[in-house]
């Protein structure tokens, strides 16, 4: 790989002496990431580091990075650093390259001008390098936008670095403070913590509180305590919350230089993790430490997919995150209260790359789980800050609120594979009920052709006869019986009446986990303290930054939804019956609220069974937006290949001689698909096959142009007057945009040319009423400032946005269905949106349903309407 070599790198260090990670040049994938680096050595510096090919192309920046464009800085490049410095910080110890305190002082992605791609920006980096021109913009804590790097003239590595004139650029030297954005310590409180250099890490206990704690021997085979999943977070001043990291449970057990890392069910960890155990073994007391292993995705979140892939590759990002101690220097904590437990464990830890102090929030469990959902993680874990540790229990002391839903689950079998799959189909899971092995669905989502093998060859020496599941499920294929003895995690949608998992996804198998242990997670109702406000709704992934302890402050901002494990693979999901792909989920669709793809499938498979009724039967114009809704867009009509199961109806065209192939919704499966071609609006026919010329409406639609949303109000107001002094029931709608919708339910019992008249005859009536604020007039130009009545949209062809439709505008707005009683001048269409309709239609009902009830009487209507033009 060009450039990535770490031969310097080694040959200047120590690896018995020094902490840094000793690292190998490795091919990340995804975003390009940076480091600047506060390095109190002989001199202060500051190192500014870029992945550039599997390594970090350095540079030592004496004066730091400067937000003046003005202020040009000496930077002179150094050896490549591995990529496990990224998250390097420490005591490099006296003696030692480097000798001094680092700290993380800033870190984030960057990016490359021009570049199409990752490949394409490393490429442009080399050759900036070879040329000694770099530009990049980096997208950092403390520091943001264009910096320009210049090598001088005859020098080989010394280089100018200075900040390009953008919306980022300021009249100040170095920003920020000069505190650690990984640890948030400063230089000298990590020369504290770590008790100087030595590359060995003690602790006095003369320094320490362990008032209350028993002298005894160090534990050993410890069997971690346990979390009951609970129904929704709550706030209480006396519990602490922390995040659940998605990896593996494990117990550290060091003693002075050696350490044995090991699994709930004992399993030892120190083959498969090496890097962990070496970092234990550098802390020079003994103690007992409760953690998880995670994998790290480019923004600092745990996934227990890129565990897997850890395991399988040694790609990614691996941490141990301590959270508990059970045990130090002679003394056994577990009857110490927990806040007491983590003060302690806080204070023992040096700052390791890869041994990090898992932190909490104390009192705000809400807001920490609603912050914790929107930045993608797995949930949240709520402890009684005075609990004492309870090995080997599942105690209420301890609750688990996960944002994405998972389950461990027993494989007992696999299904044939087929379509052109290779290994399996999919697997037959199950869960322990006593000693009864209960089938609880199958999961054929999630796999890569990897992982396919992988779990194949794991499950081919585990061959039985027959069925180990307790009632013999039945397969769609033929089934493979195995014996029950590797549990996988799944994440899944929600459980059916009959207790099977809905939508179930492969995340991995669990192999710290015993299968007799395995049960059906069900929440727990919580007793013994404040019971739980109503909290947001269950969330999964968010692509914002997690913290090592979340911030609060953010209850306003709505809870995200997203739709599936995060993960650039075509997967499939489950509707009507049906496997339906989905594919880029990650898509960002909506770029100021960071709601993807997957969001929009999730929304749309939510709403399924109220926006179906209105799609059914109908021919679509369907408006795609394939890179989101500020890229390009099109209108779909004309359907040149879909699925078998898709239905289509071909209509005569007049500019089309073989007709317009229009696609129907006719199912959940449908809608889906739909969805997954980045079609975020619908737009229906008023008509259904079979009765093409006649309406199932008559729609009034309002188009306010630049008029203030108030007027527009005031007219659907003096719309809905006229309609009901003629005995004609209407119901409105946002439009989901500026506008508003009026529909009149017709039943199919007119033509689109009687519909159309009698709107006429209605739109007249408003103009009439509203000459200043209204117009007919089809012309834009000679309408301007005037909300146009339009009647035209009740023509055979013509589509509105179907009722619940997501809009294409910034908010995501929904056009959404409204009682008459809510159309005053304090309506605000923006409060109807992606996130609040659910909602809406739990507590309301679906309000449109009488739009396809029985049709209005339109000649009774007219005679009404002469009557009262006769009273006049």
């Amino acid at each position: 790989m060009p450039g990535a070599s770490l031969e310097e790198y080694r040959r200047k260090r120590d690896f018995e002496q020094t902490p840094e990670p000793e690292g190998a040049p490795a091919d990340e994938g995804g975003v390009l990431r940076f480091v600047i680096q506060r390095h109190d050595a002989t001199r202060l510096h500051y190192d500014l580091r870029l992945e550039v090919d599997g390594v970090l192309k350095s540079w030592a920046v004496p004066r730091g990075p400067s937000l003046d464009p003005e202020d040009k800085r000496l930077a002179v490049q150094t050896e490549d650093h591995p990529l496990d410095y990224l998250d390097f910080e420490g005591i490099i110890p006296k003696g030692s390259y480097g000798a001094g305190s680092m700290i993380v002082w800033d870190q984030g992605t960057y990016r490359v001008p021009d570049a199409r791609d990752r490949a394409h920006a490393e490429k442009l980096m080399r050759g900036g390098i070879e040329q000694g021109k770099l530009v990049v913009w980096l997208e950092g804590k403390k520091v943001r936008g264009a910096f320009h790097m210049v090598r001088m003239r005859d020098e080989k590595n010394q280089w100018l670095l200075f900040k390009g004139g953008d919306e980022h650029a300021g009249a100040s030297g170095l920003p920020g403070d000069q505190r650690s954005v990984r640890s948030g310590l400063t230089a000298s409180e990590l020369e504290r913590r770590g008790n100087g250099g030595g590359g060995r890490h003690s602790v006095n206990l003369d320094e320490l509180d362990l008032r209350g704690a028993r002298k005894a021997p160090m534990p050993a085979g410890v069997t971690p305590m346990l979390a009951t999943l609970a129904p929704e977070p709550f706030d209480a001043d006396d519990w602490i919350y922390e995040i659940k990291w998605d990896g593996f449970r494990a117990i550290a057990e060091v003693r002075r230089g050696d350490a044995h890392l090991y699994s709930r069910t004992q399993a030892g960890f120190e083959t498969e993790f090496p890097t962990l155990v070496r970092e234990l073994r550098l802390l020079d007391f003994d103690a007992v430490i409760d953690g998880e292993i995670v994998a790290l995705d480019e923004k600092g979140r745990g996934e227990f997919s890129l565990l897997q892939k850890y395991r399988r590759t040694g790609e990614g990002v691996l941490v141990y995150y301590a959270f508990d101690l059970l045990h130090l220097e002679g003394y056994d904590l577990r009857a110490l209260p927990l806040v007491r437990r983590k003060e302690l464990l806080q204070r023992i830890l040096p700052p390791l790359p890869r041994l990090r102090y898992s932190d909490h929030m104390q009192g705000r469990g809400i807001a920490f789980f609603r912050q914790a959902a929107e930045s993608g993680l797995e949930g949240v874990i709520a402890k009684d800050g005075q609990s004492v540790y309870q090995a080997g229990r599942r105690s209420e002391a301890w609750l688990k609120f996960k944002a994405r839903p998972c389950q461990e689950a027993v494989i007992g079998g696999f299904t044939a594979p087929r379509s052109g799959r290779k290994f399996f189909g999919a697997l037959l899971l199950g869960v322990y009920d006593g000693d009864d092995l209960v089938y609880i669905g199958h999961t054929g989502t999630g796999f890569d052709q990897e992982t396919l093998a992988e779990v194949r060859a794991r499950l081919e020496p585990l061959r039985r006869p027959s069925s180990p599941f307790v009632v013999e499920p039945k397969a769609n294929t033929s089934a493979t019986w195995v014996e029950p003895e590797l549990v996988c995690e799944v994440q899944y949608a929600s459980w059916t009446e009959l207790g099977m998992l809905r939508q179930a996804a492969f995340l991995g198998l669990r192999e710290d986990v015993d299968p007799q242990t395995v049960q059906r997670e069900e929440i727990t109702a919580m007793a013994g303290h404040p019971p739980a406000t109503a909290a947001p709704p269950v969330v999964e992934e968010g692509p914002e930054q997690r913290p090592t302890a979340l911030p609060s402050g953010q209850e306003e901002k709505p809870a995200r939804r997203v739709y599936a494990p995060r993960t650039k693979k075509t997967i499939t999901v489950e509707a009507s019956g049906r496997q339906v792909p989905v594919t880029s989920l990650e898509k960002v669709m909506w770029p100021d609220e960071g709601l993807t793809k997957g969001d929009l499938i999730a929304y749309y498979q939510r709403m399924a069974p109220v926006i179906l009724p209105y799609l059914v039967d109908r021919p679509q114009s369907l408006h795609r937006f394939p890179a989101g809704i500020d890229g390009e867009s099109f209108f779909h009509k004309d359907i040149d290949y879909a699925p078998d199961w898709v239905q289509t109806v071909n209509l005569p065209s007049e500019s089309d001689p073989d007709g317009v192939n229009y696609l129907l919704i006719q199912d959940e499966a449908t809608l889906l698909y739909v969805a997954n071609m980045g079609s975020i609006e619908l737009n229906p026919w008023s008509s259904r096959i079979g009765q093409l010329d006649r309406p199932d409406w008559l729609v009034i639609d309002l188009d306010p142009g630049q008029i203030a949303f108030r007027e527009v109000v005031r007219t659907a107001l003096a719309v809905h007057d006229i309609l009901e002094s003629l005995d004609i029931l209407n119901l409105p709608k946002t439009s989901g945009a500026t506008g508003m919708h009026i529909y009149v339910p017709l039943e199919a019992r007119y033509t689109y040319e009687q519909a159309l008249k009698f709107g006429l005859i209605v739109g007249h009536l408003v103009h009439s009423r509203l000459p200043d604020i209204t117009s007919l007039d089809r012309d834009p130009r000679r309408r301007r400032e005037k909300i146009y009545v339009d009647l035209y949209q009740n023509r055979r062809g013509q589509t509105l946005a179907a009722p619940y439709c997501v809009r294409p505008r910034p908010g995501a707005p929904v056009s959404t269905p409204l009682r008459w009683s809510e159309v005053s001048p304090d309506l605000d269409p923006r409060d109807f949106h992606i996130h609040t309709i659910q909602e809406r239609v739990d507590g309301l009902g679906d309000l449109w349903r009488d739009v396809l009830g029985p049709g209005v009487d339109m000649e009774a209507g007219l005679a009404r309407l002469e009557e009262l033009w006769q009273r006049k």
